[in-house]
């Protein structure tokens, strides 16, 4: 399979410290997941790797764009979803709203987006949401159980049709029938041509499994282990913050 990322002795410091490296890996195309516990770093990470972050020391190729000099083909060619603060949907806005607003995002500045009717709802959501039930466009977000959230979620960021989709915490859905879901429907991206970059706090062996899943892991504590120097080996990367706006102030120090 065609490499996607090649990370060579990859870092990232703070203010605060160290975020997480320094680590190396490959990643090739498919349905990769980077593991890692609370405080590993895994946000800023796949942060770096679409090209949203800058890395403090290291090589890194997304797509084969060197980062962060090429910065702009990769924002281009990748999207990200399921990071909090970010892509986090307001709650009273309706789902056709929501849609609306993305297509107007990525509309040039010039062109009409009509509202959106089940039609355009069934174009943008049904690929990503499969046997998932499809909401109205004048549903809530509110209304939506959280499965339907976070695919909401990710079929907006499709909606660029990227190369390749950075997803952030799969351990945001609780329950193994939520997580199976998200599982199986990042599956079906990959196989539709997609690749998907996923963060998660420790592999899902159970549920892949059952699943018949073979994800590409990327365990960033032996990637580290590869990648770091004497002198940095052994040493735990600071505390991600935990609120959007400590993860926002780490986005603009590293922008």
């Amino acid at each position: 399979m065609p490499i996607i990322v090649r990370a060579h002795e990859l870092a990232l410091h703070s203010k605060r410290g160290p975020v997480y490296g320094p680590v190396s890996f490959l990643a090739d195309s498919g349905l990769t997941v980077i593991t890692g516990p609370a405080g590993s770093g895994r946000t800023s990470l796949l942060l770096t790797l679409a090209g949203r972050m800058k890395p403090s020391s290291g090589h890194l190729e997304t797509l084969g764009y060197e980062l962060p000099r090429r910065a702009r083909p990769v924002q281009l060619a990748t999207a990200i979803a399921g990071f909090q603060g970010i892509d986090t949907l307001e709650e009273s806005v309706t789902v056709g709203a929501a849609i609306r607003e993305r297509a107007a995002w990525l509309s040039p500045w010039w062109a009409f987006v009509r509202r959106t009717d089940e039609a355009e709802l069934r174009r943008v959501l049904a690929p990503v949401f499969g046997a998932v039930p499809l909401p109205e466009p004048d549903t809530l977000i509110w209304d939506l159980d959280e499965v339907q959230t976070v695919l909401l979620r990710v079929a907006l960021a499709m909606m660029s049709e990227p190369d390749v989709l950075f997803f952030d915490q799969i351990e945001q859905l609780q329950s193994p029938e939520a997580r199976s879901t998200l599982w199986r429907r990042l599956d079906a991206l990959t196989r539709a041509g997609t690749s998907v970059v996923a963060s998660a706090a420790a592999p899902d062996l159970q549920l892949w499994a059952e699943l018949g899943l073979a994800p590409n892991v990327v365990d960033l504590a032996a990637a580290a282990a590869g990648g770091a120097s004497d002198s940095s080996a052994g040493k735990r990367p600071a505390a991600m913050p935990g609120d959007a706006s400590g993860l926002t102030d780490l986005i603009l120090e590293h922008a």
